[in-house]
């Protein structure tokens, strides 16, 4: 009979996916036949998968890095359910890896939501027949009580799944004893049941400090307290915009590498309002000497040696955003590599066409930036592609060559008004040391990776740092962070 553990959070953000991912490491590497599951996720950064019936469709980005942790291929049963916020409070709604269509909230639970629990179950129960273990994470908190008759990430995986619960407190904010003894208090009796242990996490410091709380909260709930996780960025790739900046506000990612800040180049990355897959820039933060700026769209490109332009869920309004923010002023200025990725492809080229089936509120024809002389068209229907390329380097990627593999999720179609260069094939147009490409996980390709780093160096004039070796992958870290301080023993899991 398939184990299916239920990892649950008193709140979004405290380490959920860093632990599902760890537990589909840790088990994978035991030989047990296990397989991730998120009944229900809402996130922007989305990956290409097949569907149960071979065709391309959409999970979310943390669910795709756990099958690769399980060691497993990632099909959409492992996120059957995802929506894609919009703006407007709306979300395009993806079941089974096909966008069905965008809703406000209300309409998703009076109209969409017994189709989407359906489908939920459908692809749990496949996954069943086919794994050992099954590492469920839920959404958000698990003590919404205004949505418990409909949280299917949650209350609904735990009874459909038959469940046992591992609950996730985050104490780095404060609060966690309360958090956890009010999240247990409003739980359903038959969830509340379920629980079999609890773990804080992002704890700086000395464990021994919480003894005391430790045994209180224990002696009051009759839960166990399984461990205390010390703060730790495994670097999984992120779920939601909550690891991001404020739109007003600046950020630099990356400088964990030992690289002096004199010898650091700085790509900088307008946060644009509708960002999307901006886990295509994280191989960069974790490329040695590369640091990642998000900033403002009225922010300075001064210190900048390089600019990429992010995906986007709304290019048409992003553009008519950033303009009015002054940003197009500040890249014209601006004489380093430029990379525009997918949505920032059509941004960077010379029209965007049929822009009102994006936007109500845009013309039929937008003028694009101009740094490429391509047209984007958009179209009703969604294009979903897995794919690999013939790499033939321009800059900003002059070095790099051989084949480079990633994925596709666009509406526009993107096509040249006259010659210009394709390093990735018709996915791409490069001229003068811009790139666009609609190549969602560029940056993993190690080559075209080293290649866009070794040209940004160049335009800096200076050297980048000797980095042969890849740093370790992610979930074998948060593997290690979850077997040194869990006991997992209590969890009944096999060995």
């Amino acid at each position: 009979m398939t184990k299916t553990l239920l990892v649950a959070g008193t709140a979004s953000h405290v380490g959920k996916s860093t632990v599902a991912a760890g537990l589909c490491r840790l088990l994978a590497e035991r030989g047990v036949a296990v397989a991730p599951y998120k009944a229900q996720n809402m996130s922007n950064n989305a990956r290409v998968v097949a569907t149960p019936d071979g065709d391309p469709g959409e999970i979310g980005v943390s669910q795709y890095t756990q099958a690769r942790a399980a060691g497993i291929t990632p099909t959409t049963d492992v996120n059957p359910v995802l929506l894609k916020p919009r703006g407007d409070a709306e979300s395009q709604l993806v079941v089974q890896g096909e966008a069905v269509g965008h809703y406000d909230a209300g309409s998703y639970y009076d109209e969409h939501w017994q189709t989407a629990r359906d489908a939920a179950v459908e692809s749990y129960e496949r996954l069943a027949r086919e794994h050992d273990v099954v590492v469920a994470e839920g959404a958000g908190s698990i003590a919404e009580i205004n949505l418990h008759d409909r949280d299917l990430a949650n209350v609904e995986t735990a009874v459909f799944a038959d469940a046992d619960i591992l609950l996730l407190v985050d104490i780095e904010r404060g609060g966690a004893f309360a958090s956890l003894y009010g999240t247990l208090e409003l739980l359903p009796e038959a969830v509340r049941e379920r629980v079999v242990g609890a773990a804080i996490t992002k704890f700086r410091g000395d464990p021994a400090l919480l003894e005391a709380g430790i045994d209180e909260i224990e002696s009051r709930t009759g839960v166990p307290i399984l461990g205390v996780l010390p703060y730790d960025d495994p670097g999984l790739p992120a779920e939601d915009s909550v690891s991001l900046p404020s739109s007003g506000d600046t950020r630099t990612v990356g400088g964990d590498d030992g690289v002096p800040s004199d010898r650091a180049v700085t790509v900088a990355v307008p946060h644009l309002p509708h960002i999307s897959n901006f886990t295509d820039l994280e191989p960069l933060a974790a490329e040695p000497g590369v640091r990642v700026r998000y900033v403002p769209l009225d922010g300075s490109l001064v210190d900048a040696d390089a600019v990429v332009v992010p995906g986007t869920k709304n290019t048409v309004d992003d553009l008519l955003a950033l303009r009015d923010a002054g940003f197009d002023d500040a890249l014209a200025g601006f004489d380093g590599p430029i990379v525009g990725l997918c949505g920032g492809y059509q941004l960077l080229g010379e029209r965007i066409l049929d822009a009102g089936i994006e936007s109500v509120d845009a013309h039929d024809t937008v003028p694009g930036l101009g740094y490429l002389p391509v047209e984007t068209r958009f179209r009703e229907d969604k294009h979903l592609e897995r794919v690999t390329v013939t790499v033939d380097g321009v800059a900003p990627i002059s070095g790099a060559s051989g084949t480079a593999t990633g994925y596709e999720i666009h509406m526009g179609r993107t096509t040249p008004v006259r010659d210009v260069a394709r390093p990735l094939g018709d996915r791409s147009a490069a001229t003068g040391g811009v790139l666009g490409t609609y190549l969602h996980g560029l940056f993993e390709n190690r080559a075209v990776r080293r290649a866009f780093r070794d040209d940004v160096y160049a335009h800096a004039d200076t050297r980048p740092p000797d980095s042969s070796a890849d740093p370790e992958m992610p979930f074998d870290r948060a593997a290690t962070l979850v077997a040194e301080n869990l006991d997992l023993t209590r969890l009944d899991l096999p060995a």
